[in-house]
């Protein structure tokens, strides 16, 4: 599995009724994705949940490689690169993805680690995994992934939530506009 997410800065003027309108019409088109367990539509709103400035973004999470770069190099792909240009896409392997027990997720949460230079790998993934099990399995989570960056030796936690953000959130809130989940429920369960 590999998760996707790129992002594209609005300018402080920019409607964002236009990010909204296009995440609804263009969300259902994915609803039956071949080999996406999930694509998120992601707004940050400047001035709300923390966010500095306003952004667009996609996150995904595909069942195999080969799916993304099928739609990296085909035509749904253009639809982005004609709009926004060509994104910065940043992508993680995935080291564990479980559905949770809710199912209209709200807000998506990104937290980024670096992994210690002196760290065990091994170690590390296995505890990465064990505690994406456990965010899993709390109230108010649709899914939860964990991935790692091997340029950047990076992890990455995603959680797809009910719940709106609080001063005890970890990681960069996004709301969610749009979540299209199409093998969602092929995840295994926390």
């Amino acid at each position: 599995m590999i998760i996707a997410h790129y992002l594209h800065r609005l300018p402080s003027d920019y409607d964002l009724e236009v990010i909204r309108r296009r995440a609804a019409a263009r969300g259902p088109q994915w609803d039956a994705k071949p080999e996406l367990h999930f694509k998120a539509f992601l707004l940050r709103e400047g001035g709300r949940y923390g966010a500095a400035a306003s952004s667009y973004s996609s996150l995904y999470l595909w069942r195999h490689d080969e799916a993304f770069t099928d739609f990296v190099t085909g035509d749904g792909f253009k639809v982005v690169t004609g709009s926004f240009g060509r994104p910065a896409i940043e992508t993680r392997t995935v080291l564990d993805a479980r559905k949770g027990a809710a199912r209209e997720a709200r807000f998506a949460y990104k937290e980024e680690l670096d992994i210690p230079l002196d760290a065990d790998l091994r170690t590390v993934a296995n505890a990465e995994i064990e505690r994406n099990r456990e965010v899993a399995a709390q109230p108010g989570i649709v899914a939860a992934t964990v991935g790692v960056d091997v340029l950047t030796w990076r992890l990455v936690r995603i959680r797809l939530s009910v719940h709106e953000p609080t001063a005890q959130s970890s990681g960069t809130a996004y709301q969610i506009l749009y979540l299209a989940k199409p093998l969602l429920d092929t995840l295994e369960p926390a």
